[in-house]
């Protein structure tokens, strides 16, 4: 309803209450939003959770005016009347489908899942569309009647928010044949994990590939800048083909692994070339975490921080890091992972192989470090947080900011103001072992001229220091990625981390590591130390190579 509209409407309802009539002027108003009436003769309010009846009702109602193509009627049935009302109608109008026939599953307490079956057609093209969707039934806040709890994902599980909508036409781009690097075509089925990947390559590089555009009912995302979603082909456009980095071998690994552990992501690279093997997510948001996540990377992040050690003097990985039982920077206090045991004598190798963070902390103040060393480590020698990755798809570099006080001791055990995401912590490892920056792609830049970002890379004796360690934290005890990394053949190195997150009680869990030319890292939100979830993705990755 019109804002305009409904303020007259109230004005009016309040003139009436005036009058003598306030029982009905309250439910004039409370229909307005959405909420329905009070119930005849101020009789008691329902509360507590609609029972099983109320659900089988209330469910059962919806469906049928929803068969029926009778939208306002079935959001009568929803505490979102308008919204409900627009997606239903524009599931008639806009997507062209009709025929609606809704089943019923078992209900589990006020969810109760569904199968819809329907058609869709348009300019004499038809196609039948099946897909499975669920309700929740809730009471209304004031009415206390059983109403659906209204999600635009009710009508569709790919519709995410009140800015998408079901659409049926002519697409926008040409679909395209996706292809490893070995010609082995990619697809949603196959690789489910690569379907938003796969939408976004299209959006970009579908009218580059030389196809043409089908009619399709896709999902058309108009809130978020995201690539529209096709659903159902009705008539096949002509694809073009296009070729990316990926490997299908390490794809299949990756998609495996990371269905293991809930919002699990994982990237896999080549590091001689920077070509990304594998990119998968275990997520339900369809977020593409592995190349857009900003989270804390945790002790991984002690590579970038041993680099500056070495590149500035501090100290190098046979040289000194104490590892005390705690480290105090400018009034914080910071400890170490619980039964680590102490070692004044450590050196930096034995630091690192534990993943001591009060070494680290202990070092940060040495000269000639400032603030600003850590943020220039990062991006001069490891590309990172200059927001100038071009990977053929939507990414972040990273975030390295210079800080001062307490931040800057945990930027450099890769909490504080760091963020990174998978794909730049493959990249690190790849940087860290080639010690050549080379910036990680999914499509080959000759496609669409974009330039790659660039960056001084490391020193040969960084390099072989930090491989070293990475190799020792592998396989040598007392190396924390030892038990993940064991009996993996060829030049293997792991670094392990896990990361505190406000709010959550199990830390993220963080692993990166290479064997032979490929390096991969993963993390799993609240999955704990490194090996415990981030680890076995990582190796599963690798075991598969490129």
């Amino acid at each position: 309803m019109n804002k305009g509209v409904k303020a007259t409407v109230i004005g009016s309802v309040f003139a009436v209450m005036v009058g003598g009539a306030g029982y009905g002027a309250f439910n004039i108003v409370s229909a307005l939003n959405g909420d329905g009436g009070s119930g005849a003769g101020g009789s008691e309010v329902k509360s507590g959770p609609p029972s099983a009846d109320e659900v089988r009702e209330t469910s059962e109602k919806f469906f049928t005016d929803w068969e029926k193509g009778s939208a306002a009627a079935a959001a009568q049935f929803t505490n979102n009347n308008a919204a409900a009302q627009t997606l239903l109608t524009s599931y008639t109008e806009d997507a062209h489908i009709t025929g609606v026939k809704i089943t019923p599953g078992t209900a589990q307490g006020t969810t109760v899942p569904f199968t819809v079956k329907a058609k869709v057609s348009y300019e004499g093209k038809s196609q039948p569309l099946t897909y499975k969707s669920s309700l929740t039934v809730v009471r209304g806040l004031t009415t206390g009647k059983p109403l659906v709890d209204w999600k635009p994902s009710v009508v569709h599980p790919e519709l995410r928010s009140d800015q998408d909508s079901l659409v049926t036409g002519s697409s926008a781009t040409p679909p395209i044949e996706a292809v490893d690097r070995g010609g082995k075509v990619l697809t949603k089925d196959k690789y489910p994990s690569l379907g938003p990947i796969l939408d976004a390559l299209r959006e970009k590089y579908g009218a580059r590939a030389g196809g043409t555009p089908g009619i399709e009912l896709y999902v058309r995302h108009d809130g978020n800048g995201a690539p529209d979603t096709s659903l159902l082909t009705l008539s096949k456009g002509e694809a073009g083909k296009l070729k990316t980095t990926i490997s299908a071998t390490a794809q299949a690994a990756a998609e495996k692994a990371v269905t293991r552990y809930d919002n699990s992501s994982v990237v896999a690279v080549k590091p001689s070339t920077g070509e990304v093997l594998a990119v998968a997510n275990h997520r339900d948001d369809g977020f593409n975490a592995a190349f857009e996540g900003k989270v804390a990377p945790g002790s991984t992040w002690k590579i970038v921080t041993a680099a500056m050690f070495i590149d500035n003097g501090v100290t190098s990985m046979n040289g000194p890091a104490p590892c005390p039982p705690d480290a105090m920077w400018q009034g914080q206090t910071f400890h170490n992972l619980k039964n680590m045991q102490p070692n004044e004598n450590a050196t930096l190798a034995n630091s690192f192989m534990r993943s001591c963070n009060t070494a680290f902390i202990k070092l940060i103040d040495e000269k000639p470090l400032t603030d600003e060393s850590l943020t220039a480590e990062a991006q001069n020698k490891f590309g990172l947080g200059r927001d100038n990755w071009k990977t053929g798809i939507t990414s972040q570099d990273g975030s390295v900011p210079a800080v001062s006080g307490p931040d800057r001791a945990a930027n450099a055990i890769g909490q504080g103001q760091v963020t990174m995401n998978p794909l730049n912590m493959a990249s690190v490892t790849a940087t860290a072992i080639t010690g050549v920056f080379r910036q990680p792609y999914l499509v080959s830049p000759k496609l669409d001229d974009r330039e790659l970002a660039t960056a001084e890379g490391l020193r040969s004796g960084t390099v072989y220091q930090l491989k070293q360690m990475m190799r020792m934290t592998a396989t040598q005890s007392p190396g924390t990625a030892t038990g993940v990394m064991q009996g993996l053949g060829g030049d293997i190195g792991a670094k392990t981390g896990s990361a505190e997150v406000d709010g959550n009680a199990t830390s993220n869990s963080w692993f990166t590591g290479f064997r032979n030319d490929v390096a991969a890292a993963a993390m799993t939100e609240q999955g704990g130390h490194g090996v415990d979830a981030a680890g076995p993705i990582v190796r599963a990755v690798l075991v598969a190579g490129d």
